[in-house]
């Protein structure tokens, strides 16, 4: 499982051992928690930042046990969402409402060891497949924040979280839609085009298929759409005579 602060944990299996994973470093540290030796057991990221491991083969199902990452941190500290964006589009911003969204700041001085960011860092992922983003922003406050566009993640459910001075938030769940594609209109000479509206400057990318069953990945690139106007964008399919029936969808980048 792919906790919060970027490192991986594993356990369960035969075994009640457990271990995280550094990326940042590649290497491997035991964890002094047990869990309940269980082939095909559930591992689950809870929004407030555990992670549940529970059932299994050979075991009963009321063994679970909890992975705490254990900041300890004083809870007066954490940030709180009360409000958030969803459904949000891509492309579009996401909006936060909440508190304790300023941290703590200090004087540096002067290397890398004492920085430290009194503002908020807010952390999406996908559910789908734990890909993960962190958003500059825009504005915020002590209890607000206003993303840039969000751009790069698929469509689907998302865990939000607020870090600030490396304190996470309880996560909010959100719904991040597909681009709507509007105006669908047949010029001359078999062409077809499409426009929808969206942050203006944002960049996106058109793709097609003949097969819904594909993962994006295996779709077709088109091209770069055009921005007609502010936050108006438009795309012609020049070669839609290809194909007796083709199926579009919108990307940023």
């Amino acid at each position: 499982m792919l906790l919060p602060n970027g490192k991986v944990l594993v356990a369960g299996g035969s075994v009640n051992d457990s271990a995280l994973f550094n990326p940042a470093t590649e290497k491997w540290t035991m964890t002094s928690q047990w869990f309940p030796g269980a082939e095909y057991s559930t591992v689950t990221l809870l929004l407030n930042g555990q992670v549940m491991i529970a059932g299994g083969g050979g075991i009963s199902s009321s063994d679970v046990a909890l992975y705490d990452v254990g900041l300890g941190f004083t809870n007066s500290w954490q940030p709180q969402i009360t409000a958030i964006t969803s459904p949000l589009d891509n492309g579009w911003c996401l909006k936060l409402t909440g508190s304790q969204f300023r941290g703590v700041s200090e004087g540096s001085c002067g290397n890398t060891q004492d920085s430290p960011a009194d503002y908020p860092v807010v952390q999406l992922r996908s559910l789908a497949n734990e890909q993960t983003v962190f958003l500059l922003t825009t504005n915020w406050s002590t209890n607000s924040f206003t993303s840039v566009p969000v751009t790069g993640l698929p469509p689907g459910w998302m865990l939000a979280t607020v870090f600030v001075n490396g304190i996470p938030s309880t996560s909010s769940i959100l719904y991040l839609g597909p681009i709507l594609l509007t105006s669908p209109t047949k010029p001359p000479e078999g062409a077809f085009q499409f426009n929808f509206v969206n942050t203006p400057g944002v960049g996106f990318t058109a793709l097609c298929t003949t097969n819904l069953s594909l993962p994006m990945s295996d779709w077709t690139v088109l091209g770069s759409v055009t921005e007609v106007s502010a936050g108006q964008f438009q795309f012609t399919d020049l070669q839609a005579t290809n194909s007796p029936q083709c199926f579009y969808r919108v990307r940023s980048p």
